[in-house]
């Protein structure tokens, strides 16, 4: 398919550009999901090790926001709130990758442009919390118990892209750490999910 795409000689260029803009998406797609069914099949297998490291919460947020924010051509903007400058935690940072990066640009590709995305990082003497909050489609109530389900999409999500995966990841990650996930949500409102994970981790 992709080759066929590009046989016509004659195209012009700005015809060129987007046929292979169009397999370059196909193929950051394709990449994503067999990279989400290898992660999902190791944890599922018992597979994953953990791998604590020292991290500034505060630092690692902020870099993955200006990272997210970088790779996106939508308007919307993550306000990031903290209570303190230096949270400093022992996590694995690949994990906490993962979990923040899909809620974050879930809470993105599902919220109107211009829009505001809210992270906010809470620390306590223990634990850590993270709560993400986006003003965007919500969750139908009657299908919020099957969120965290592999491949499972909401009926009102319409065109919007996805593998159906991204949310069942984070489930993942945050078993493997030992924490918490909790989300609200209503439908044409919008959805907040709060992960509290342990502040050192072994």
């Amino acid at each position: 398919m992709s080759s066929q795409m590009l046989q016509d000689t004659n195209l012009p260029e700005t015809r060129k550009a987007k046929r292979y803009e169009v397999i370059d998406n196909s193929i950051n797609r394709m990449l994503q999901l067999l990279d989400e069914i290898l992660f999902l099949g190791r944890t599922e297998a018992d597979r994953f090790q953990l791998v604590p490291q020292s991290l500034n919460l505060v630092e690692f947020c902020n870099e993955l926001i200006e990272a997210i924010e970088l790779s996106t051509t939508s308007e919307c903007r993550i306000i990031f709130t903290r209570d303190s400058e230096s949270i400093l935690a022992e996590m694995d940072a690949l994990l906490l990758q993962r979990i923040l990066t899909n809620l974050l640009t879930n809470a993105i590709k599902y919220s109107p442009q211009g829009s505001n995305v809210d992270l906010d990082l809470i620390c306590h003497p223990d634990t850590v919390t993270f709560q993400i909050r986006d003003r965007g489609l919500g969750i139908p109530l009657d299908e919020q118990q099957h969120l965290f389900e592999p491949f499972y999409r909401a009926s009102n999500v319409g065109a919007v892209e996805g593998t159906g995966l991204g949310l069942a990841i984070v489930k993942k990650c945050v078993d493997i750490q030992a924490g918490e996930i909790q989300f609200t949500s209503q439908e044409g409102v919008g959805t907040t999910f709060t992960i509290t994970l342990p502040l050192h981790q072994s």
